[in-house]
């Protein structure tokens, strides 16, 4: 049987249940097209942040509320490696600003999956199978992040303009769309396609979904399950400084709290979502995602907490969040 035969397609059903609910109270069909993508695009991007803590849960069972730092971080450093590139951001051209991005993000992988090795190596390690121990050393774990940012950055706000060609909208009739948030739906998308095709179709993933079963049984086999979990460790807190790139253009600003801002909102798109679930958090960030847009629209004194009723919402039907176990 495959990860398809017995997947339960109900919850998917809740993102474009809701974009139509709120169709008939926007009006316009253009303006409830602009905000749907925009909706779409943050979710997107809570979901590439989101995903690395869902798997660090998921697949170790660690409570990791330090993981805002490698947000921070990631974002930090494309700061640097953007500015550096001036002639390709001042560019027009797409192609031109996207030699410069990717770099961007491939340097805060690197650098926030290496910092994450040393996190879990000296932080985690030691409280593993002790969750209290673990909300707490992290937590103080990501406070001394923040101030070593502000070492090597400042503590000011610094600003993380989107290059030129990324910039302005895109017309589908009277609906204007950014450009960047449809960027950024194509890179969650693709995220959301190698994590699921890993997890499901390959040895490695097979390997790391067995181990949380079984772990003496795949340890009998002759697997080091340990290495492969530190690896999953590295491998979320990377996603994490990919997403803090991206966060940080959609914010097109930075500051050291960046991450801590956004650390509320990836463990209530976790809790929807189900914990330990990566299409959990897919669907918890898109629902996030439009939520935000939808209410800052018609109820913006409503916006700060909308997403907790959601939250709300969706934990009286399941309890457990719209998938309970990984998927």
């Amino acid at each position: 049987m495959s990860f398809f035969d017995d997947f339960d397609w109900k919850p998917m059903a809740l993102v474009p249940v809701l974009a139509l609910v709120v169709l008939p109270f926007i009006g316009s069909p253009s303006t409830w097209l602009t905000l749907t993508v925009a909706g779409l695009a943050m979710g997107m991007i809570v979901f590439i942040i989101a995903s690395g803590l869902t798997l660090v849960f998921g697949l170790m069972d660690v409570l990791n509320f330090g993981h805002g730092v490698f947000i921070a971080l990631g974002a930090f450093v494309a700061t640097s490696v953007l500015g550096s590139m001036g002639d390709y951001t001042a560019s027009a051209s797409l192609w031109k600003n996207l030699l410069a991005v990717l770099p961007a993000m491939v340097v805060a992988m690197l650098i926030a999956g290496a910092i994450g090795l040393a996190f879990e190596r000296f932080i985690v390690r030691p409280v593993y199978g002790n969750h209290l121990k673990q909300i707490l050393i992290t937590m103080g774990g990501m406070i001394i992040g923040e101030e070593l940012i502000k070492v090597i950055w400042g503590p000011q706000q610094i600003p993380l303009p989107l290059p030129e060609g990324m910039r302005g909208t895109l017309l589908f009739g009277d609906a204007a769309v950014e450009k960047y948030r449809l960027i950024a739906v194509v890179v969650g998308a693709l995220v959301f396609g190698a994590l699921l095709w890993t997890l499901t179709r390959t040895k490695i993933g097979l390997l790391i979904r067995a181990g949380v079963q079984d772990r003496e049984m795949v340890e009998s086999l002759g697997y080091r399950i340990k290495v492969l979990f530190v690896g999953v460790f590295v491998v979320g807190s990377a996603l994490a400084g990919l997403g803090g790139v991206m966060w940080g253009l959609y914010q097109q600003s930075v500051i050291p709290q960046i991450g801590a801002q956004v650390n509320v909102l990836i463990f209530i798109v976790l809790i929807i979502g189900g914990l330990g679930s990566t299409t959990g958090a897919l669907i918890g960030a898109l629902l996030v995602g439009l939520m935000a847009n939808y209410t800052g629209f018609l109820v913006p004194k409503a916006a700060l907490f909308s997403n907790i009723l959601l939250m709300m919402a969706i934990l009286l039907w399941r309890p457990q969040g719209v998938y309970a176990l990984s998927k």
